[in-house]
């Protein structure tokens, strides 16, 4: 019988961050099945570039690369460190590129991250995420899925929102296109349920990531 915590720890992640981790596990009973069918498909994906000795790459794109596509990368490399996994890489992008939208920044924060804003930002902004005190932070910061330093080829494509999706009929360089789609928490900004929102959505793709990295540790195709 396989199990879905961890043998050990494999990063030593900050406090609260490491039991928001914990926490995201407990939920998978919760993740509804044709979600979970859906997951399993990037899972396979992993697993078969694993079979043939490749590193498996993972871009996650929604339209302005400021919400969900951020949210899901960080999610899956927390994941993946959380199950101590290896060759996996993790990236987001968008149609087009804006910003990293502070909210998502703030709801991260919430849960335990370190997260820091570079000087001289401008009005795109790079943040390094931190999940330990010596971990190499997460650069993060809005761009086009296909700029750098984002692969252009032989990379899984995992569509985030339906616009993004809709709007890129094509997308180049990918060997396979995916459709993982998540409620857009823009619909409460500035509202009394906007850090509510925010959570909840963070806490949903954070269960979800947990879970696909769970199928690669547990080695189901």
């Amino acid at each position: 019988m396989t199990s879905n915590q961890p043998e050990k720890a494999s990063a030593d992640f900050y406090p609260l961050l490491k039991q928001y981790l914990d926490d995201g596990v407990s939920r998978f009973d919760a993740i509804p099945d044709e979600r979970k069918d859906d997951l399993a498909k990037v899972a396979e994906y992993i697993c078969d570039r694993h079979a043939k000795s490749e590193t498996a790459k993972l871009t996650f794109i929604c339209t302005h690369n400021s919400r969900r596509s951020h949210f899901t990368q960080i999610w899956a490399q927390l994941a993946i460190e959380y199950y101590g996994l290896d060759r996996i890489e993790t990236y987001s992008g968008g149609t087009e590129a804006t910003a990293l939208n502070p909210r998502t920044v703030a709801a991260l924060q919430r849960c335990g991250m370190k997260i820091v804003a570079e000087d001289g930002g401008g009005t795109n902004p790079r943040y390094r995420v931190y999940r330990w005190d010596s971990s190499a932070p997460l650069v993060c910061f809005s761009k086009v899925y296909s700029s750098p330093p984002n692969p252009s080829r032989d990379y899984c494509a995992v569509m985030t929102c339906s616009q993004a999706d809709e709007a890129c009929p094509l997308v180049l360089g990918c060997d396979l296109r995916l459709p993982i789609r998540y409620e857009d928490p823009k619909v409460a900004d500035d509202t009394q349920f906007e850090s509510q929102t925010y959570d909840e959505r963070s806490a949903q793709i954070c269960s979800e990531m947990l879970y696909l990295m769970s199928l690669v540790k547990n080695g189901k195709r």
